[in-house]
């Protein structure tokens, strides 16, 4: 088994985790962020699930409804088949308002014979800190905790309350439905209800992936991957979440464990570039918005994350008593790196910045918002570029002089520049290119490592570092220069395991890692097909694809040995770097690789 063979479903404004058996393992309500509800995925025994229990006769088999967030697990024996349809309510309401509700909607359609299952149904409060008890209503079941802090959950169903409750077996003669809600409804349920709210969320998402462009190859992986990072935006704010989870470990026993359900500048930039190059634009302008509403005083600094609704203390604790998913304590949530110190955010975000000023309409506010913030960053990398940092990996340790956070002050003032030439800023524009030639230059003389004849992790150092891959993707360097194709074949050399990479082989603050970083080896196989090696992008790219769960989903890392999927899911950076990497693969036709073997 994968171990994160879960599905996601989710309407922005919170998500949930589905095993492949439809147990529903994970979910914060009302927001992403919240505390949890369920939380068997970091503690099997107080963690809190809501399973269904069939016997050994069943064969259980799960998918989503096509170009959908519907997951349909499938319980079929000879006694009958029935169909689990999850899913959290999304649709457009009047005014373009959007219907998200904070509840999950476990519609039950039977399909032959009279199956027969129990419910498991306990979920358990604010991550279970204290006990969490039911009571019976006359329209529903209604969960309390009150301890610690008081908090209530709502389960309605038409299905016999008590039955549910006690773990009864139950026979399915009709469809059937369960709703858990973070608020008690208003209206009264019906069946009919309920299948109107799957047809609209259903609707909803086919109209949304009809504004996805189509390319000849990798269409399901990448339909599935901008699903995915849709679910990780958050309607509220413009926020995007790193990933729907904390403390899941990047190897089974140790600390590596972070809350990553936070708005990361760096991952949320990248997320947005690429959906809108899908042509869902609505994401990007939110995000904007996001950045703009942070950034209220001209000389302010960005943090390299926020909370999702705009928070700038992230205080970190640790959940003593959860044991942990595996058990690989600590259970964290919060994460201490808000204070952190990465120069590279500036030249992502103004990354963002010049694609939007470029491609999408910008009125008179916005535009001079966005012109603003502008003069900011380059006001920000002129004053700081020159000083070591965390850098992208965020060490938590000593600050380096990191190749990808120069770099990245590069792109900072190259787009900035750009921007100005749009907004015909002449005189910036001028004093802007004489910074940026000095940073070029400094890049040059300090990262090159003449020894190992290749750009190194930091200054003066001879490690590989898979970030400094992204060099050519960012207009640095020509995928064809001598420097770079050999920091490609170096960094391939030296980070390369059976097909995945290492983020560096250096010892971090907690060792040397043992699983692989997912989105390096989708950089690495990027790479390759840019310096000309697609045959064995292509092979590798396969293969990577391959590691994913049984739904097409990835987390943040992959086992070296193992292969199996490890860290907080799913990641937003590992999916925003498939569908970059599968549009470039879909350019190259079976002729082209045919006549490569040809002449390799």
């Amino acid at each position: 088994m994968n171990n994160l063979d879960y599905g996601i479903i989710g309407n922005c404004q919170s998500a949930a985790l589905i095993s492949k058996t439809g147990s529903l393992d994970w979910c914060c309500l009302p927001e992403f962020d919240s505390s949890s509800v369920f939380a068997k995925l970091l503690d099997e025994n107080i963690g809190g699930s809501f399973s269904f229990s069939v016997s050994e006769k069943y064969v259980i088999s799960q998918n989503y409804l096509e170009n959908t967030c519907i997951l349909v697990t499938t319980f079929a024996s000879e006694e009958g088949v029935f169909e689990l349809h999850d899913f959290m309510p999304r649709y457009l309401k009047e005014h373009d308002k959007h219907h998200n509700p904070p509840e999950i909607i476990r519609y039950l359609k039977r399909v032959s014979g009279e199956p027969k299952f129990r419910v498991n149904y306990n979920p358990k409060l604010e991550y279970a800190i204290a006990e969490t008890v039911a009571y019976i209503k006359e329209d529903f079941i209604v969960n309390l905790t009150n301890v610690e802090e008081f908090d209530t959950l709502f389960l309605y169903t038409d299905f016999n309350k008590e039955a549910v409750l006690n773990g009864e077996e139950i026979t399915l003669k009709n469809d059937g439905y369960f709703l858990v809600g973070y608020n008690e409804k208003i209206l009264k349920l019906t069946l009919q209800k309920i299948q109107l709210e799957l047809e609209r969320t259903k609707v909803y998402w086919l109209n949304w992936m009809e504004l996805t462009p189509k390319y000849k190859k990798y269409n399901e992986e990448i339909a599935r991957s901008a699903m995915t990072l849709k679910l990780l935006s958050y309607d509220k704010t413009g926020a995007v979440l790193a990933a729907a989870t904390t403390s899941l470990p990047e190897t089974i026993g140790e600390v590596r464990n972070w809350d990553y359900r936070f708005c990361w500048i760096r991952d949320a930039s990248m997320v947005v570039k690429v959906v809108s190059k899908l042509g869902h634009r609505e994401i990007a302008q939110r995000y904007l918005k996001f950045i703009i509403d942070l950034i209220p005083d001209k000389g302010e600094k960005l943090q390299i994350m926020y909370g999702i609704n705009k928070e700038k203390t992230l205080t970190e604790k640790t959940l003593h008593h959860l044991s942990g998913y595996k058990n690989s304590k600590p259970v964290r949530i919060g994460n201490a790196a808000y204070s952190q110190k990465q120069n590279d955010i500036y030249g992502i975000l103004m990354d963002v910045i010049h694609q939007q000023v470029t491609n999408f309409s910008i009125d008179i506010d916005n535009g001079e918002n966005l012109w603003t913030i502008t003069k900011g960053i380059v006001w920000v990398v002129s004053n700081h570029w020159k000083e070591a940092d965390k850098g992208i990996w965020e060490f938590r340790e000593e600050d380096r002089h990191f190749t990808f956070s120069k770099v990245l002050c590069w792109v900072a003032i190259d787009k900035a520049i750009k921007v100005a030439e749009i907004f015909n800023k002449q005189h910036k524009m001028n004093k802007w290119k004489v910074l940026e030639a000095a940073i070029k230059s400094d890049i040059h003389e300090n990262a090159w490592n003449d020894e190992v004849k290749a750009f190194t992790q930091s200054y003066g150092s001879k490690e590989m570092d898979a970030s400094v891959l992204l060099m050519e993707p960012y207009g640095f360097i020509d995928a064809k220069d001598p420097k770079y194709v050999s920091t490609v074949k170096a960094i391939g050399k030296e980070l390369n395991n059976d097909g995945l990479l290492y983020r560096y082989k250096i010892k971090d603050d907690f060792g040397l890692p043992s699983s692989s970083f997912t989105i390096c080896t989708f950089w690495y196989i990027n790479a390759l097909y840019k310096i000309g090696e697609e045959k064995k992008a292509r092979k590798q790219f396969d293969q990577l694809l391959s590691y994913s769960n049984h739904l097409g989903l990835f987390s943040e890392d992959i086992d070296f040995k193992t292969k199996r999927l490890l860290g907080n899911f799913p990641q937003a950076y590992s999916h925003l770097a498939l569908i970059e990497t599968a549009i470039n693969l879909s350019n190259i036709t079976d002729e082209e690789m045919m006549m490569e073997e040809v002449f390799s």
